[in-house]
């Protein structure tokens, strides 16, 4: 899906990281949301209390999931799941545009 109908969308943009990563909250008339973002290259680590589903719309990076002693590899058009409750850490190698979708 490459674009979103009938949702509304916060104005004010999430900063994080200096500004390095930031992202717009967008709620759809059912009440569920997602994130709509961009990442800059660099190293960061994120905490969830939702189960998040991260789909990489560009961008190269590589993720180290919770319970997980590698690194995945995730480039254009890839996703991954992040359980709840949990912390994740990212290296951002090609500026990423990203889709957070948030399971309730």
């Amino acid at each position: 899906m490459s674009e979103f109908k009938n949702v509304t969308v916060q104005k004010q943009a999430n900063v994080y990281f200096d500004g390095n990563v930031t992202s717009t909250k967008i709620t759809f008339s059912d009440g569920s949301f997602k994130t709509l973002g961009v990442m800059l290259p660099g190293e960061y680590e994120f905490g969830t209390d939702l189960e998040e589903l991260m789909e990489i719309l560009s961008g190269e990076l590589d993720v180290l999931l919770p319970g997980h002693s590698s690194w995945l590899k995730i480039t254009d058009g890839m996703s991954f799941v992040v359980p709840a409750k949990s912390k994740f850490e990212l290296k951002i190698y090609k500026i990423v545009n990203y889709c957070c979708s948030y399971i309730a």
